[in-house]
């Protein structure tokens, strides 16, 4: 009786999953078939709802029935444990491995013991990055990688160019974005390409506003965040970091202050 179960539960377990890749094949023939403007469908997957699927286009998250006949934009909220499984999807999906970040084409300031790290993508024309500035300064222990990225127009690339190219680039942003001190112009032959790495890095990563901020965990925020909820999330970062096993050896792509 006991293996008559266990078969029949396979069995049952086997049709399910085979209804979900039906279902799966389904949708994304649907969806591309009624909507070809949309962009080409990553990723269909269920969701944790019976008969709701998710479909994934890049970072874009919509909902979908099961056969594909409706989308549905907006958010997923597990209510026994009051998750948003929406924003917690988006954050898998847009998360940088800090690792992989290149910090030698960061500008490096340091904050007490630096203990800390947070990478910060900021435009110097980007006025939610000065606020966030102002607010940043005020966190102890902490190492802060500000990845210049000029995406506000031509005067942005040459404010970040010539902050690239002082003789103390950590001085010249700070006095650029808290006190507005213009930075002097770079010296001709200064080597300002890290500046275009550091803006295809962030294509390559979807950054598409400034501030963007990547904590050591890999989770990643947009936006100006209020100074207790940056403390909130490096607190758990720091936890989480610490959590995982040693790793051997020197952190990569570790570089000389800037």
């Amino acid at each position: 009786m006991r293996a008559a179960a266990r078969a029949g539960a396979l069995a049952l377990a086997a049709v399910a999953s085979a209804g979900a890749v039906a279902d799966e094949a389904a949708i994304r023939r649907a969806i591309a078939e009624r909507l070809p403007d949309l962009p080409a469908i990553d990723e269909v997957r269920p969701m944790p709802a019976p008969g709701l699927f998710e479909v994934r286009f890049g970072t874009q998250i919509l909902y979908t029935d099961a056969r594909g006949d409706h989308l549905f934009q907006g958010v997923v909220i597990d209510t026994r444990t009051r998750e948003n499984l929406t924003e917690a999807r988006v954050e898998r999906l847009t998360a940088i491995d800090f690792a992989a970040l290149p910090l030698r084409d960061a500008v490096v300031l340091k904050q007490g013991t630096g203990a800390r790290r947070l990478a910060v993508f900021e435009d110097p024309n980007c006025g939610y990055c000065k606020r966030f500035e102002r607010d940043l300064r005020g966190i102890t222990d902490l190492t802060v990688y500000v990845f210049l990225y000029p995406i506000l127009g031509q005067d942005s690339k040459t404010k970040s160019r010539d902050i690239w190219c002082a003789a103390d680039p950590a001085k010249a942003w700070r006095d650029w974005m808290l006190d507005g001190v213009v930075p002097p112009a770079a010296p001709a032959g200064c080597d300002s390409a890290a500046l275009q790495r550091n803006l295809a890095f962030g294509g390559r990563h979807r950054v598409q506003g400034t501030p963007a901020l990547v904590f050591e965990d890999g989770t990643r925020k947009p936006g100006a965040l209020p100074r207790t909820q940056v403390e909130k999330l490096l607190a758990a970062a720091t936890a989480r970091v610490a959590d995982r096993p040693a790793a051997a050896g020197p952190a990569p792509g570790e570089p000389a202050p800037r």
